[in-house]
């Protein structure tokens, strides 16, 4: 698993090997085909441990990223007690995805809907949240878009209400002339 020079190749993470990252990918790839459908799912990637590291090092066995569907990543490794429960594991995933798109396609994602401002990962009570930043002033606080996994339910309701705005619109004008 290394090449030449001694740098270590990534490898594909097989479903199952790390059962609680896959399931926080799964929820983080519900978000990023929802708003960014072109992109593809993200994956899961391994890379062993450089041989200098110690053995008893709590990475030792091998680091995982959050990569592309082409294998390219960014940023740091999951850590290793994110996989501890649902919760902490869904927001490093969260967040190892945002790294990766930005750096990777110089794209933000996800950007909140109101203030087209990218979001970031957060917690709110135990829950792995998207949250906005909120506008330029303090009549535009910031605010949870969506639980990690569900932004679409959110974007979705938006634009149902614009719909509904523009055609109450229509109609009012279709009554007037």
């Amino acid at each position: 698993m290394y090449d030449s020079f001694g740098t270590p190749r990534p490898r594909t993470v097989e479903p199952g090997e790390y059962r609680v990252w896959d399931e926080a990918l799964a929820l983080v790839n519900h978000d990023l085909i929802a708003l960014l459908p072109e992109r593809g799912p993200l994956r899961l990637v391994a890379l062993p441990a450089w041989p200098e590291e110690p053995a008893d090092d709590e990475h030792a066995a091998e680091h995982v990223y959050v990569a592309l569907p082409d294998g390219r990543w960014h940023g740091n490794d999951l850590p290793s007690d994110a996989g501890a429960g649902p919760g902490s594991a869904l927001a490093a995933v969260a967040e190892a995805a945002q790294d990766t798109v930005l750096e990777c396609l110089w794209q933000v994602w996800p950007v909140c809907a109101e203030h087209r401002l990218g979001m970031h990962p957060g917690q709110e009570d135990g829950q792995a949240v998207w949250k906005c930043a909120g506008g330029k002033d303090e009549r535009e606080p910031g605010h949870v878009q969506a639980p990690v996994g569900k932004l679409e339910e959110s974007y979705r309701s938006r634009r149902e209400r614009h719909k509904q705005r523009k055609e109450n619109k229509q109609s009012k004008r279709n009554q007037r002339g």
